[in-house]
Formats: C-alpha cells, sequence, structure tokens
C-alpha cells in the first residue's frame, strides 16, 4: 500500500544486486505477484457480491474448493479480471519513473520514456515539432484504446451483474 516512490531506492538496490538492472525483468516480474492493494481490494468486493448460494448448492452437488472455484466463481469473475487487467495494463503502459530508474540505453526504453525523450530533443533542437510530438502521442495511445474497445463487453457485463440482487 506504500506508494512507489517510497520503496524506489531499496527495490532498486535490491534489483542492482541481483543484476536486474537495464533489463525488463524489474518491469515485468514484480507485476505479477500480487498486482497491488487496489486489485487485491477490487477482487475482495466483487467477490463479497456474489451469492454464498452458488457455493453451498454445489457443494451439497458434491464439487470441491478448487472445482468450484474453476467452474463456479472464475467464469463469473471475468468482468472483474478484465477490469484489473485493463486498469494494470494502462498503469504500466504510462509508468514514467519505474523504467526511467531501471533502464540506461535507449533502445529499451519504454514509449513514456520515448514520447518524454522526443519532446526535449525537439526542444533542444531549435524549432519545437508539435505536430511529430502530437503524432506520436496518438500513436501511443492507440493501444491502449483498443484494449478499452475489446474489454469494454466485460466493463458492461459487470455493471449488468452487479445489478442483480440475490
Amino acid at each position: 500500500m506504500l506508494p512507489v516512490e517510497v520503496t524506489l531506492i531499496p527495490t532498486y538496490l535490491l534489483f542492482n544486486k541481483i543484476g536486474w538492472t537495464n533489463s525488463f525483468k524489474p518491469l515485468i516480474i514484480p507485476a505479477w505477484f500480487g498486482g497491488g492493494a487496489f486489485n487485491i481490494f477490487l477482487m475482495r468486493q466483487f467477490f463479497m457480491t456474489i451469492p454464498r448460494d452458488l457455493d453451498e448448492s454445489a457443494r451439497i452437488d458434491g464439487a470441491n474448493f478448487l472445482l468450484i472455484y474453476a467452474r463456479i466463481l472464475m467464469p463469473l469473475a471475468k468482468p472483474v479480471l478484465a477490469t484489473a487487467s485493463v486498469i494494470g495494463f494502462i498503469a504500466h503502459w504510462n509508468d514514467f519513473l519505474t523504467p526511467l530508474i531501471f533502464l540506461d540505453m535507449p533502445s529499451k526504453f519504454t514509449v513514456a520514456i520515448g514520447l518524454k525523450r522526443f519532446q526535449a530533443a525537439a526542444a533542444v533542437g531549435g524549432e519545437r515539432q508539435d505536430n511529430l510530438l502530437m503524432a506520436a502521442s496518438i500513436t501511443a495511445t492507440l493501444p491502449l484504446i483498443i484494449l478499452f474497445f475489446l474489454a469494454q463487453r466485460y466493463f458492461v457485463q459487470g455493471v449488468v451483474m452487479s445489478g442483480i440482487k440475490g
């Protein structure tokens, strides 16, 4: 629940000691373990809305915990998983500070750092080229827009399910 800025120095020292600096490992691997307090809270709140009657009826039918989880709870959780995935993707796509700290080579820079360097290069070179910066910004935003439209049906499904009283 601490902000990234608070844990940045110890995290950098850890990843530097194990040799992960200047690679994509510090950007990818920690995101796979946990997902942060917001995702945990979001999932908890969603699972609290699912009626316990579903679990109990499956238990009466002879299903064990893993079968209930795989066949009943996870198909119902598609909207919240899509929401957490989209929010996580957007957060990591727009992340500026973490890649700036861990990546040194320009060939490994992320889109956010690339846009900032593109903006700074246009300002240093003399005449600003805002048209190229705007085109690069729109190009960097396109994957987010496409992802949102692909996941939109799950958002709508989540809103529809939240209106059902059990």
